[in-house]
């Protein structure tokens, strides 16, 4: 037996003889944080402000207002949709509208060459981080946040949680484990070349979140 093999005889000896006990589970409470609500959205818009995203305050069914006049601010002509009938109807003098309702390779065009924005629905937000949660599905595919150069989410304000711990239990996604959860917590950037931070680069150069109190999902 070689000096190679010998060692490694002996360190799988000794691990077998031993007794492995298991990890304790980790104890959430001590990751939570105090803030009451208001602080929590204080939070995350002085975050997601920091990382040079816009916050709109819609407050109750204020939320088709504030996207329209998004819309005619950033000049989108056309704005693609999630599949979820009853969403949004078409406004006068507003851009051209497009569901995601047919597959990927039917889309690929309009999306990545014509859609000047894309709208999602975000799940839950975190206010810590100032981090988006949307939940991926075939009626609001990842590609509607990762595709357009403007990004826009519609966000629940009620539904704030202050870190991601409180997020996991509150949400249960253990117990229910979602196929993809998409984390936004900006508008895309890097700085590969030349370490020169740049926006749009791999995703849109602008995220408009407007905040509203209106159950969408």
């Amino acid at each position: 037996m070689t000096a190679a093999h010998s060692a490694r005889a002996s360190i799988l000896a000794r691990l077998r003889r031993g007794q492995v006990s298991p990890l304790p589970a980790p104890t959430l409470d001590t990751w939570t944080s105090q803030l009451d609500q208001a602080e929590y959205l204080h939070s995350l818009e002085t975050q997601l402000t920091a990382a040079h995203a816009e916050v709109l305050h819609a407050g109750p069914q204020g939320w088709r207002l504030a996207l329209e006049q998004v819309c005619a601010r950033y000049g989108i002509r056309q704005l693609m949709l999630p599949d979820m009938p009853g969403l949004l109807s078409a406004w006068e003098g507003g851009p051209a509208l497009q569901t995601f309702d047919q597959p990927m390779e039917a889309l690929k065009d309009p999306l990545f060459d014509q859609v000047d924005a894309g709208l999602t629905l975000a799940t839950c937000a975190i206010a810590d981080t100032g981090t988006l949660v949307i939940l991926s599905s075939p009626a609001q595919p990842r590609s509607l946040s990762l595709v357009p150069p403007v990004h826009i989410c519609l966000l629940d304000a009620r539904r704030l949680y202050p870190d991601m711990p409180t997020a996991l239990a509150e949400e249960r996604w253990a117990a229910a484990m979602p196929t993809n959860l998409i984390f936004v917590s900006g508008p895309s950037k890097t700085a590969d070349i030349q370490q020169t931070l740049a926006y749009g680069a791999h995703g849109p150069k602008s995220l408009v979140v407007i905040l509203t109190e209106e159950d969408l999902l």
